[in-house]
């Protein structure tokens, strides 16, 4: 084998073609789903009774956040998988704050539904796991909108150390992504759901909210955690 002449550098290895279609089927059936999803729970979602009243108004919304806003937000950065790949970095951004404001203001909006209903049904708050992992995502949630107002503005937030805190709102944001996941899957739990949903179409209904954090799991862990960690 001749040796390199000093400066070259090797061309990188071309990715198999079946592999990086493969891996944009994958994107956009994860925007599928998570459409799909959503507009399945809304459709789902219709008044009722008073026990009806909370998810009929509080499903859609939190559907909304979960499985809608924030998956098309984190998915934005993926240069496969992202729907305005023709858009510039900075207008992605953009793009990824209105996404996670819309959801942030879908989950206030559902949390106040879920208050009022369960005052006027007079029925103890923080009974089920359910909500307790919505509070906690809700409050993380809150946290990660926080850090991203710093990367946003390091220099009125007084930021050195740019590229380590990118990598833990990566990080921080995928634990939060599926927390929401989570709170989710605890939700189909509940009598309401249950009620609606029984049998096989219940486990399928399980599984699909799973199938958009794998994506955004594979996405973040293989692709943005190493380039950051070089950055570092």
């Amino acid at each position: 084998m001749q040796p390199l002449e000093v400066g070259l550098v090797p061309a990188p290895a071309r990715e198999p073609r079946l592999s990086l279609w493969l891996r944009r089927g994958s994107g956009i059936l994860a925007h599928l789903v998570a459409l799909g999803f959503t507009i399945f729970l809304t459709a789902l979602s219709r008044p009722g009774t008073s026990l009806q009243a909370g998810p009929a108004l509080t499903g859609p919304l939190l559907c909304s956040q979960f499985c809608l806003c924030m998956a098309e937000a984190i998915l934005l950065f993926s240069p496969e998988h992202s729907l305005f790949f023709f858009c510039s970095r900075k207008a992605r951004i953009r793009l990824h704050w209105a996404g996670q404001t819309l959801a942030i203001l879908c989950a206030a909006l559902g949390l106040g539904f879920i208050i009022l209903s369960r005052a006027r049904s007079e029925l103890p708050h923080l009974a089920s796991w359910h909500s307790w992992a919505g509070v906690v995502t809700l409050l993380a949630t809150g946290g990660q909108a926080l850090c991203g107002s710093c990367l946003l503005c390091p220099r009125a937030a007084g930021v050195s150390r740019v590229a380590r805190l990118k990598l833990y709102h990566l990080t921080c944001g995928l634990v939060v992504y599926l927390t929401a996941t989570v709170t989710v899957l605890l939700g189909m739990y509940s009598v309401w759901f249950q009620a609606q949903i029984k049998g096989t179409a219940w486990y399928l209904c399980l599984a699909l909210p799973l199938y958009p954090a794998l994506v955004i799991m594979h996405q973040i862990s293989s692709s943005y955690l190493p380039k950051k960690k070089m950055e570092m």
